[in-house]
């Protein structure tokens, strides 16, 4: 029997035990192939998840929920996630294979190579996906056909990287390799500056003297773009912590967009007008190329993924999971791979 360790169990960290326990079900039956602990400092999320079997055991101090893991999945905030390394690094076995859920990768993949020994195995990743709810919105399927970035570290066997893509397919997400610093300037557009739109939305009309009336007049479109204001601010802080070139650099280009927009509209002759709608069109063109590559399940202008090589899989004759990693992932190509190894 496997040992995997969860530490942190809010939405993220609740749902990779529930998804775990879902692939270890068979005809409802539990394999004896996992014992899944998990460690929070909030009692009632440890709680919570025994209670909805996301995880077989809590302990009340980390240290004892992973001296005897074999894989340790720290889902805790990003600036969390230096002290949980901390004391994995004293506690855990040091053959240990690591991972992380954090939507930052270039200052975990220092941190682990400061604190954590060369013979524990270090795997960067990142699920694309979530809720603006914590652990009470925990699911078996949240990450199904996700995209989950995965960053290798240097040091990171072959066998430790099958491990965590094999824990990927588990839960059905899509593993893509990835440069920590490519990772953290696509996220700070994609998954950053969205939350940072919507946090200033919200505080522009909610600070107006005039939002107990306009409340009243919200509808789905205010619903859509506010929806990301309502996530956890501990997270959104951290992110920003840990990411601030890169979302500085995104506001930026926003702010210029914005600012443009309004120099369009303050104007107002018949050729601002039509400038403004040209950039409205513009934005329309390029949202709709967006919708077709996402229900096409792949990013616009890509080449069709390829498979992971069947070399390295052969190598491997004792793995963590066994015949799980004989399904072959949609991952990025070998020299994404490489790259993610290099940093």
């Amino acid at each position: 029997m496997q040992k995997v360790s969860i530490v942190g169990l809010g939405l993220i960290g609740a749902s990779i035990g529930l998804g775990l326990q879902k692939w270890a079900t068979d005809d409802g039956q539990r394999k004896s192939v996992l014992e899944i602990s998990g460690f929070d400092v909030a009692i009632e999320h440890q709680n919570y998840a025994k209670k909805i079997k996301a995880v077989d055991r809590t302990e009340w101090n980390l240290g004892d929920a992973i001296d005897d893991a074999d894989v340790i999945i720290i889902a805790t905030p990003v600036t969390s996630i230096r002290d949980v390394m901390e004391i994995v690094s004293d506690r855990a076995p040091q053959n240990a294979i690591v991972t992380d859920t954090g939507s930052t990768k270039s200052k975990v993949m220092e941190w682990a190579d400061e604190l954590l020994p060369t013979s524990m195995n270090f795997i960067g990743g990142h699920p694309m996906a979530g809720k603006a709810v914590s652990i009470e919105g925990a699911e078996a399927t949240l990450f199904k056909g996700a995209t989950w970035c995965v960053s290798p570290s240097v040091n990171a066997t072959d066998e430790s990287v099958q491990t965590v893509l094999g824990i990927v397919s588990a839960l059905e997400a899509e593993p893509r390799f990835i440069d920590p610093h490519e990772h953290d300037g696509f996220v700070g557009a994609v998954s950053h500056l969205p939350f940072m739109l919507s946090i200033a939305l919200m505080r522009s009309v909610a600070s107006d003297s005039s939002w107990k009336e306009l409340c009243q007049l919200t509808s789905s479109g205010f619903r859509d773009v506010s929806r990301l204001s309502g996530g956890d601010p501990k997270m959104h802080r951290d992110i920003c912590a840990t990411n601030q070139d890169n979302v500085i650099r995104w506001i930026d280009s926003a702010v210029d967009n914005l600012n443009n927009m309004r120099e369009m509209i303050a104007d107002g002759s018949d050729e601002a007008m039509e400038q403004l709608l040209q950039e409205m069109d513009a934005a329309q063109h390029a949202h709709a190329q967006w919708v077709t590559s996402a229900r096409d399940g792949r990013m616009m202008d890509e080449p069709e993924s390829e498979v992971m090589s069947t070399s390295v899989g052969e190598q491997m004759q004792q793995m963590l999971f066994g015949n799980l990693f004989r399904r072959k992932p949609k991952v990025g190509n070998e020299q994404d791979r490489k790259n993610g190894q290099n940093q």
